[in-house]
């Protein structure tokens, strides 16, 4: 699909049921293979409680990117380059949908999702500063392990 197909989805989703808590989110994961680092960036719809619409997108790198740094940033960059297509007109237009029924509890938020964690034991979260600063950069509520289900979760699941 394209990126037109993918936002007439969303549209669709969130039209059927506007009085919602919808959650934009977006977010990659890679993996090392023998010959090559797949990446896999995520677009969740989720209409909280109730239901999600989903779709990724895949890029391959020819070559193992073994150094964690250069592929945490690369695949923040993959998030960003995702994240930028929804631009403010297309934002506004998903917030339109939503906007006549908040006062009825509907909602909208735009979450990038990185994989990394500031845990103690993660070999990542030296990197959270700064991978943070660039999602927020973008206006989007930057989550990390354990709350990056897009880039931990679902995108995860398509890289192996």
């Amino acid at each position: 699909m394209n990126f037109s197909e993918v936002f007439s989805h969303i549209i669709t989703f969130m039209k059927k049921e506007p009085i919602a808590n919808y959650r934009l989110m977006v977010g990659t994961d890679s993996q090392v293979h023998p010959s090559n680092t797949l990446f896999i960036t995520g677009i969740v719809i989720q209409r909280v409680g109730k239901g999600a619409w989903a779709c990724f997108r895949k890029e391959i790198v020819h070559r193992e990117m073994t150094t964690l740094h250069e592929r945490i940033s690369y695949e923040t960059s993959l998030t960003e380059k995702v994240a930028a297509l929804f631009t403010e007109e297309k934002k506004n237009e998903l917030i339109e949908i939503v906007l006549p029924h908040i006062y009825k509890g509907a909602t909208f938020t735009i979450e990038g999702h990185i994989d990394i964690g500031s845990g103690e034991r993660n070999r990542t979260r030296v990197y959270v500063n700064e991978m943070v600063a660039r999602i927020e950069s973008l206006g989007m509520e930057p989550k990390i392990k354990p709350d990056s289900i897009v880039a931990s979760s679902y995108a995860n699941r398509y890289t192996k």
